[in-house]
């Protein structure tokens, strides 16, 4: 297996990212937002080309390989009433931006659904099979991520959107079942089921997230936790996952600082949300060695 993290899940800054997976003796990085010097932090995808020239020689410098882009593209801050255009526009600039950085993977999404939604709607599915036609002309594997979008809704919503999307793959996050609505289900509908939606999904993943999570319905939030430590069902899926022969990315989203999505969360400083990622993925690599006999690569 392959042992990589959210690169803003360690701090805004390049330098925190690079250092973090440099100290945990890791050498790939998943990169999302970042910070170059100079420049106002943006997705990787859209930071200025000059800002991308800087980060990409840096990391080379440093034996640091971009594994997956966490993109933007069509995630749960966009809907279908988001111009299409902007989509496309994400797409252009990405793709040549994953060749330069030798990134075989590009994590996307299917829209944020409204909160009655039940079933996906055609448009989704056209605009996500021809984004990820998009991606495979260029040679390039598209993973859709379980989150709070169409393809997310349920275990049957995820495998209704592979089938009607050729050429799709899927990146299963461990803890967002924790916090999703169960949308196949009659309402009110529970929470999903993490165990239940990997068993389904789990043919189709080149690519998991980690992170922990347990639902706290007091606040109507999710508390997140260390790897094995919530309700993510993080120790069985990756024993059921090593069992299975799976070799691929592993990538850490502590989340335990800053919520990425959370626009009301407090920034956190570089130095302890660096630190929070580096015991993260020291207790995955221990988890790991419990389940797995090979261990991290």
């Amino acid at each position: 297996m392959i042992l990589t993290g959210i690169g803003d899940e360690a701090g805004a800054g390049l330098s925190s990212q690079i250092a973090a997976v440099r100290e945990l003796g890791w050498n790939r990085l998943e990169m999302r937002g970042v910070q170059v010097p100079g420049f106002d932090k943006a997705n990787f995808h859209d930071i200025p080309e000059a800002a991308f020239d800087r980060a990409l020689a840096e990391m080379r410098e440093q034996g640091v390989s971009v594994y997956c882009f966490g993109s933007t593209i069509m995630n749960w801050a966009k809907t279908v009433e988001t111009p299409w255009e902007v989509t496309l526009e994400e797409v252009k600039r990405c793709i040549p931006r994953m060749q330069r950085a030798g990134s075989r993977f590009v994590r996307i999404m299917s829209f944020k659904p409204s909160d009655d939604a039940f079933s996906i709607p055609k448009v989704v599915f056209d605009r996500v099979r021809e984004v990820t036609q998009r991606f495979v002309d260029a040679g390039l594997t598209p993973v859709h991520e379980n989150c709070m979008n169409f393809g997310g809704m349920s275990w049957q919503h995820a495998l209704e959107l592979l089938e009607k999307c050729p050429g799709l793959k899927w990146v299963f996050d461990t803890a967002n079942p924790v916090f999703n609505p169960d949308r196949a289900k009659p309402r009110p509908w529970p929470k999903q089921d993490p165990w239940e939606f990997w068993v389904n999904v789990r043919d189709h993943v080149s690519h998991i997230h980690v992170k922990d999570a347990t639902w706290v319905t007091a606040k109507n939030d999710a508390d997140y936790h260390w790897p094995g430590e919530g309700s993510g069902r993080v120790r069985e899926i990756l024993a059921d996952a090593f069992r299975r022969g799976y070799s691929a990315g592993i990538s850490i989203e502590p989340h335990m600082v800053v919520v990425f999505h959370d626009t009301t969360s407090k920034v956190s400083n570089d130095d302890a949300t660096r630190a929070n990622f580096i015991e993260y993925g020291r207790r995955l690599e221990q988890l790991i060695a419990e389940v797995s006999p090979k261990g991290p690569a």
